[in-house]
């Protein structure tokens, strides 16, 4: 495993993001662990944060990539933070924007984006937190696509999230990543998964945080929840 996706699960675990106990989940799921990047809260964590998201890109999708795209709300942030972080360690300037919950119908930056206004030609990486259904990418897939002005002409590169949480997407025997892309064509990637945190916290860690006794939690939830 590479030292970033070590320092990264160590960060998640300070900033109190990533999470262990019982949680029940939007899909009503019982779990063992949450993730929740709305935990980031100060200016330091944030630049940390947008540098693992920046490596994680550079590794998975190269440097031909013209923007970082946030769904809102929580991907806001992420792609501001992540284009910031690509700028220092990279030296290219990637812009970002992100979608409107309500289109703006009035003023000079009217419509269903806010910040840079993607355009044909463009080649686009979408940013977000950590996903389990893959419902957010159907929701701004669409408005992505809706910019173009002939069919094809803006590509999604990808799309990066947190973390990987390896369960059975609904109505599926694949994970959310698995679906979104097989069902739209492009990579969904992680910084890292929930087998990397395991074997870092777990395997390979010295087991203050996940404890023989989560890990038995964790197994019996994968043992149920688990994609195949």
């Amino acid at each position: 495993m590479e030292n970033y996706k070590k320092e990264f699960i160590d960060f998640m675990v300070r900033c109190e993001v990533l999470k262990f106990g019982s949680f029940t989940l939007k899909s009503g799921r019982q779990s063992p662990f949450f993730m929740n990047a709305g935990g980031y809260v100060t200016g330091g964590q944030l630049a940390q944060l947008g540098k693992y998201y920046a490596q994680a890109i550079h590794d998975n999708f190269g440097d031909d990539i013209d923007v970082f795209f946030g769904p809102a709300y929580k991907g806001i942030p992420l792609a501001v933070v992540t284009a910031v972080a690509y700028s220092e360690l990279y030296g290219k300037e990637i812009k970002y924007c992100c979608d409107r919950k309500e289109e703006k119908d009035h003023g000079a930056d009217k419509g269903a984006i806010l910040g840079y206004k993607i355009k044909d030609g463009d080649r686009v990486v979408i940013i977000e937190d950590v996903t389990t259904s893959g419902k957010s990418i159907e929701e701004v897939y669409p408005k992505i696509k809706a910019l173009e002005t002939t069919s094809g002409s803006i590509k999604i590169v990808g799309e990066i999230v947190s973390l990987n949480r390896e369960e059975r997407a609904p109505d599926s025997e694949k994970s959310a990543l698995e679906v979104i892309t097989e069902k739209y064509g492009f990579p969904a990637r992680a910084i890292v998964s929930m087998s990397d945190v395991v074997d870092a916290l777990y395997t390979n860690g010295d087991k203050k945080v996940i404890t023989d006794e989560i890990k038995k939690e964790l197994d019996s939830y994968y043992s149920q929840w688990g994609c195949k």
